[in-house]
């Protein structure tokens, strides 16, 4: 072959088409749950990483970045976010005073029996108290809170019959702090003295007559006092009101428009005379407010109002015992704000709970007035509140249409509101007065579904809302959360100790060896809720 030939042979070789390609086939990877294939030991179920939490301390080395939760971390720990596992700190009054998220420190507990009201209110009032901030329960009817007040080495205060008296005619610690104060603080803590005398004594006769006391009769009370801290040495009870009022002394028989006659005035002061003694001498009040008070109050540390002791059947003397604690407890706040107004004293904030605030507006006449007061001035005072009742229906089924207009109010004006399981039909009412989403709507309702039933152990399982809670700020998105208690907590918010014991039939004490174990007792699981 020549050499053109092989060169022409040569071009028409290297004109051909090049080969194509193969494309690379991509290596196979398993997914998220391994591989999938027959076999191959895919995993059907996704073990959560283990979790730790600590402080920006602790953990820097291990994770030097930080990142917002998107709830409030000032206050109390109350518990953790049910939807995003983050620490939720709660109180009304951190939010007021140092957070700024509420307008007024209050919180309203809205929940059905069981699930836990009165703990996240404990957890409140625990952590509060390591702040500086001193529990009151004025008025604790079941009662849930004397453990607590006991555990954090405050005064439990027994009220009812036979248990102990009030006297309301004792200003307490301010006849001891009087000569302390200035003359123009003096003046005016002894005239709100005298507003509470008066007003605790009217509101004592109006319970007892289920009737309001006359303009004349209040006028008579009013000087017949002033007398009576004129005259007398020490301490007054009613019983020298009564005698003050039966001695006729020219400033009473004065207001009492006797026109010089003393027949004239004691027909006058006939009726005032007879509802004093029933004061006194006992009647549906007992006794307990016809003697010296037997545990003075304290300011500079947490305290109860034991008054569960009172059978709920007495109506009456809830109502009193009740309006007489107030009086108390807040007379003692005032005292303790005058005397840091003149230096004196450093100032204290108080944390005032009243709980089964339901039981309390139904006692008795003026309760919802005297609750309807105290919540608007809270803020004025320096003091925290938290109510607690059951449902909406509760406020809205008092007897008048002025009641249940200022009962809602209570809520409408709360800073805060804590919703536990909330029976469905309850929405409506409550989304009227605090808007509520239909999922949180939903949510409520599955927190009130009974507990589940175990067969195998044949006992319930502990309900599905116990310990949660969902915070509710104005129209902002509710804060779902799970309170969670620690081992010190939970010897200390059992509302069930009466049935720690199960029942038992057996024989008569002391009838052979079957005697010896009459009505001996098993214990039951703890209820913490």
């Amino acid at each position: 072959m020549s050499r053109g030939q092989r060169k022409k042979g040569g071009d028409r070789f290297r004109s051909r088409p090049e080969a194509v390609e193969t494309p690379k086939v991509q290596p196979r990877r398993p997914g998220p749950r391994g591989w999938s294939s027959y076999g191959a030991g895919e995993s059907t179920i996704v073990e959560m990483a283990p979790e730790w939490r600590g402080t920006t301390v602790q953990v820097c080395g291990l994770w030097p970045f930080s990142v917002g939760s998107g709830t409030p971390m000032v206050g109390v720990p109350v518990g953790r976010n049910i939807m995003t596992g983050a620490t939720l700190c709660c109180d009304p009054i951190s939010w007021f005073q140092r957070a700024n998220l509420i307008s007024n420190p209050s919180m309203f507990v809205l929940g059905k029996p069981g699930l836990g009201k009165s703990t996240i209110t404990r957890r409140m009032a625990t952590g509060l108290s390591g702040y500086g901030v001193q529990p009151f329960i004025l008025g604790d009817l079941k009662p849930d809170y004397v453990d607590l007040v006991e555990a954090l080495g405050g005064q439990v205060i027994s009220l009812g019959r036979g248990q102990g008296h009030l006297n309301v005619l004792d200003p307490g610690q301010a006849s001891e702090e009087l000569d302390r104060l200035p003359a123009e603080a003096r003046t005016k803590l002894v005239a709100d003295i005298h507003g509470r005398r008066l007003t605790m004594v009217t509101a004592l006769l109006t319970i007892m007559r289920s009737a309001p006391v006359s303009d004349r009769e209040e006028t008579i009370l009013d000087r017949a006092l002033k007398v009576l801290d004129e005259r007398h040495q020490g301490t007054p009870v009613l019983s020298d009101l009564l005698k003050c009022v039966q001695d006729a002394p020219e400033a009473v028989r004065q207001v009492a428009l006797d026109r010089g006659s003393l027949t004239r005035y004691q027909e006058v002061t006939d009726h005032l005379e007879a509802s004093l003694i029933g004061l006194v001498g006992g009647g549906r009040l007992g006794e307990t407010f016809s003697r010296p008070t037997t545990t003075p109050m304290k300011r500079d540390r947490p305290v109860v109002f034991d008054v569960s002791g009172i059978d709920d059947t007495e109506m009456d003397l809830q109502a009193a015992v009740l309006l007489a604690c107030w009086s108390t407890g807040f007379a003692t706040i005032n005292l303790s704000h005058a005397l840091a107004d003149a230096g004196l004293e450093p100032r204290r904030h108080y944390f005032v709970i009243l709980d089964e605030l339901w039981r309390a507006l139904r006692a008795g006449h003026g309760m919802v007035d005297r609750v309807d007061a105290l919540t608007r001035l809270n803020r004025q005072r320096g003091v925290g509140m938290a109510m607690i009742s059951h449902t909406m229906s509760d406020l809205m089924s008092l007897p008048s249409e002025e009641d249940r207009s200022k009962a809602k109010g209570f809520v409408e004006r709360s800073g805060m509101v804590v919703c536990g399981g909330l029976p469905r039909a309850e929405m409506p009412m409550l989304s009227s007065v605090i808007p509520f989403s239909l999922a949180e709507q939903e949510m409520l309702g599955s927190w009130q579904d009974p507990p589940a039933w175990d067969s195998h152990s044949g006992t319930e399982s502990a309900p599905p809302g116990r310990g949660k809670f969902l915070v509710k700020v104005g129209g902002r998105p509710g804060i779902p959360v799970q309170v969670q208690l620690t081992e010190a907590e939970k010897s200390i918010n059992d509302t069930n100790k009466l049935w720690h014991s199960v029942s038992r039939t057996g024989t008569v004490p002391g009838a052979g060896d079957a005697g010896e174990n009459f009505g001996a007792a098993e214990p039951v699981e703890e209820n913490t809720g």
